[in-house]
């Protein structure tokens, strides 16, 4: 009896790891909207002159982000830097780990059912591997250290002054330093290097030591998949602060991207033929500045 009960269930693991991912996509992309619409909204009240508040930036109510009259887009310069707070860290922290995790569980989820059906095999064989979950839990905490480089990013911007209440770059030199940059960086071998690890799942597993059965080997595995993919696409993330890191269409195109890169065949060229491209914006950016 407990055979049979252990069978039927591993028989429908893969449709348990599918709900399971589906279900964490989707709340997390839930997140993101009621966070886009609330920084929206709070993108278009009066402004009380007062400067920036990386707590509004957030979308808390402590004061508006930044005044939004057309003289004070017109010069990011002339809009004060309020510190951020404890709390406005953590927030900020928590809306990247969330936001990443929301792009990045589509790309990682060939890899996590691969996991789960060899897995299964080897528990049928009684040979069986830590949790699937494990595997999951390492690559998701590779973005989430990763959010917190973001973090830190954004306060720089915002303590800089070249970010707009929706979190956008306000400068043109910064959008094409930024787009050129991230340009480049499609076309380096570093790329190359962690977008194949990215690509073949089977072949990543048994160039880093094979599938592990205990739960420490199975979250480093993990973890190390996880920081190949934050090698590989890390550059792109900084595209978010071009067409706004609150902007759901904009975070969904890169998020598609980002999976065409390692799903679609020939996804080295596309990588390449976009870079060309965002380079070509890069300079149109700055160009536009003369």
């Amino acid at each position: 009896m407990a055979d049979t009960a252990l069978e039927t269930l591993l028989r429908h693991d893969r449709l348990i790891v599918v709900v399971s991912l589906l279900a964490l996509t989707g709340i997390t992309w839930l997140y993101i909207l009621w966070l886009a619409v609330g920084m929206e909204a709070m993108a278009h009240v009066p402004a009380s002159g007062d400067g920036m508040s990386g707590d509004m930036a957030m979308g808390t109510d402590e004061g508006m982000a930044m005044d939004m009259s057309p003289g004070a887009m017109a010069s990011m310069a002339d809009v004060a830097f309020r510190p951020w707070s404890v709390s406005t860290f953590a927030y900020a922290f928590v809306m990247w780990a969330v936001m990443m995790v929301g792009m990045m569980t589509p790309s990682a989820t060939p890899m996590i059912l691969l996991f789960a059906r060899v897995g299964r095999q080897a528990a049928l064989d009684d040979r069986p591997f830590a949790a699937t979950g494990f595997f999951a839990g390492g690559y998701l905490t590779a973005w989430v250290l990763f959010a917190a480089l973001a973090t830190l990013g954004q306060w720089l911007l915002e303590f800089a002054l070249l970010l707009t209440p929706m979190l956008a770059s306000g400068s043109r030199i910064l959008s094409g330093i930024i787009l050129i940059s991230v340009g480049l960086f499609q076309w380096t071998a570093l790329k190359d290097a962690c977008l194949r690890q990215c690509q073949a799942p089977l072949m990543f597993i048994q160039s880093h030591g094979g599938f592990r059965r205990d739960a420490g080997g199975a979250y480093q595995l993990g973890l190390l998949h996880g920081l190949y993919c934050v090698g590989c696409c890390w550059a792109l993330m900084a595209l978010l602060f071009i067409g706004g890191v609150m902007n759901v269409l904009w975070i969904a195109v890169i998020a598609i991207f980002v999976l065409a890169e390692k799903v679609v065949p020939g996804g080295r060229m596309l990588s390449r033929v976009a870079g060309a491209a965002v380079v070509m914006a890069g300079l149109w950016q700055l160009a536009a500045m003369t």
